[in-house]
């Protein structure tokens, strides 16, 4: 057997990051950058105001109370999108909607609701000349957003090697870009592999079961962001397995497979991958999902070698040997960062106890994960810890790292692996 480590490292070292290509804005969420930006201005350009209200000096009205609210005239009305070429003067004032360029000679806004007109239409263009009580004094740049006050011209808005989201995409947009250079989102086909496979609804026959693997696969794939590619159920057939791959490789820049990997005299997967690609074969010393393959098909003679990992078949092994092996290398052709390729583990106390028996492999036991307040994090089982009892995965929200040995007993620290960063924020 080889170390997971081991393991890991033959699927990183065969798993590049995809050739980045420019991608409009609207379709880059979720990708990680090959570039870094820069802003050629500043955010916001202008000084402008942060409410609806009235654009005063703020000596003007410094004495100005709920009392004995200050007189200004109003000369002028301000929209967002249409500057005013008025220079305000002392005991004057204009109008301004939020957004709107501040006009020259004021440095405040007081908000609408601490005028004696309460309320008013920034559509009007009426009522410049008129006369507005102003019963709350105010700093200088009350209300105002600066310019720069975001972002200043030159500064760098997205690095090199991050993950693109709704507010960095934003953040791209006001620097002024339409188009951002990333790697792709993977594309990654998926296909299960076994006679004994039905897909839902179909009635089981004897010796048949229900193909879970492909739905929790293909999700998540989604899950993380690449482009999943259902291929289907291949039976257990050499031409079909072989065309199946060859299809694979030619539409989607990596394949997963499950089933057919093991030591068993007709899992046939091995054998079509063998004659296609460059592969290893492993028996990790992990549990569950001992048994592992990695290697690389090319994309015709001379073409890109495209990632394939073959999975274990049992539900559980295939999702665990997914998220430690498989994802990492996927995260790779993405672009990720090396430190970004592996969940980061937490410690935590076990409740109750999670025995094991000692057998020479790491087990990932499924464990829900919570806060407890007086004894931080704190792990118990999930359930059955079968490899093919989906449901206890399905009720996890964590893997408990076990070494080799008995297991850990009740307060016994345990290293553990949230499925999602936002379990611990």
């Amino acid at each position: 057997m080889v170390s997971l480590d081991e393991a890991r490292r033959v699927v990183l070292d065969g798993c590049r990051p995809l050739s980045p290509v420019r991608w409009p804005l609207g379709v880059a969420d979720r990708c990680v950058t090959a570039e870094s930006v820069s802003s050629p201005g500043a955010v916001p350009p202008f000084d402008n105001s942060a409410m609806d209200g009235y654009a005063v000096r703020a000596d003007d009205v410094r004495s100005a109370g709920p009392d004995a609210p200050v007189s200004l005239v109003v000369v002028a009305t301000v929209l967002a999108g249409h500057p005013c070429d008025l220079a305000i003067g002392p005991g004057q004032c204009a109008r301004i909607m939020t957004g709107a360029p501040m006009p020259a000679g004021v440095d405040a806004v007081v908000p609408v609701e601490q005028t004696t007109t309460g309320s008013w239409d920034p559509a009007s263009s009426g009522g410049d000349d008129g006369i507005v009580g102003v019963f709350q004094a105010v700093d200088v740049g009350a209300h105002v957003r600066r310019a720069g006050e975001d972002v200043q011209r030159g500064d760098e808005v997205v690095g090199r090697s991050v993950v693109l989201n709704p507010a960095r995409l934003g953040v791209l947009a006001g620097a002024g870009r339409a188009t951002v250079l990333v790697h792709p989102r993977p594309r990654v086909g998926v296909f299960t592999t076994g006679d004994e496979l039905v897909a839902a609804p179909w009635p089981l026959a004897p010796g048949q079961i229900r193909d879970t693997n492909r739905t929790v696969l293909l999700a998540l794939l989604a899950r993380e962001g690449f482009d999943p590619v259902d291929l289907g159920r291949i039976p257990d057939d050499r031409g079909a397995l072989t065309a199946a791959v060859n299809s694979g490789v030619r539409s989607c820049d990596a394949l997963v497979t499950t089933g057919g990997v093991s030591m068993g005299q007709v899992d046939l997967v091995r054998v079509v991958l063998d004659e296609l690609g460059d592969m290893t074969w492993m028996q990790v010393a992990i549990k569950p999902a001992k048994p592992f393959a990695f290697g690389v098909v090319r994309r015709g003679r001379g073409g890109r070698p495209v990632p394939v990992f073959g999975l274990p078949g049992n539900p559980v092994s295939s999702a665990i040997s997914f998220e430690l092996l498989a994802r990492p290398g996927l995260r790779r052709l993405a672009g990720f960062a090396d430190h970004e390729l592996v969940r980061p583990p937490v410690r935590a106390r076990v409740l109750g106890a999670l025995a094991r028996r000692p057998d020479g492999k790491v087990h990932y036991a499924r464990v829900m994960l919570s806060a407890d307040p007086e004894s931080g994090w704190v792990v118990r089982s999930a359930g059955g810890q079968g490899s093919h009892q989906l449901s206890a995965l399905a009720a996890a929200n964590a893997l408990a790292v076990l070494p080799d040995g008995d297991g850990a007993d009740d307060g016994e620290l345990v290293e553990v692996i949230p499925f999602d960063a936002t379990i611990l924020s």
